[in-house]
């Protein structure tokens, strides 16, 4: 988690995956949506691209410089689910009095989705019913359940 943190754990830099993930991928474009300080901007577009989370293409308007645009990779892409469960935690235990934001839904046909835990057969396994047990390169043993 630390190294994963590490990477996307400023408030920022999570908010522009986000904005990101909805379609956004030019500077003016997260400028305007995010409101953020050009400085802090600038600086974690360039982290997100040295961690490759993004990735910056060229593109020139018609009369223009050319510019940087910001892409997901697929280490980006895959932080969908990452966004999708922070965004399920926050509708279930600190719902906004307007409603949510955002909403997780099937591309194709716009139903909504919930996240869940499913056991390599198929088998939705229960958020009470799940434990972080150490990895291969964890130095930690668990703890017993209360």
């Amino acid at each position: 988690m630390v190294r994963t943190l590490d990477i996307i754990g400023e408030k920022w830099a999570l908010l522009i995956v986000r904005d990101a993930l909805r379609g956004s991928s030019r500077y003016s474009e997260f400028r305007e949506s995010l409101g953020v300080p050009t400085d802090i901007l600038s600086a974690r577009l360039a982290s997100l691209v040295d961690s490759g989370i993004l990735e910056k293409r060229p593109y020139r308007e018609a009369g223009s410089r050319e510019r940087a645009s910001y892409h997901l990779t697929e280490a980006g892409q895959g932080l969908r689910v990452v966004i999708a469960a922070m965004l399920q935690w926050n509708d279930r235990f600190d719902p906004a009095a307007s409603g949510p934001g955002s909403v997780v839904v099937d591309a194709r046909d716009g139903t909504h989705l919930d996240l869940v835990f499913a056991a390599p057969d198929g088998r939705v396994v229960a958020v009470d019913d799940v434990d972080i047990a150490p990895g291969g390169g964890g130095a930690w043993a668990p703890r017993a359940r209360a």
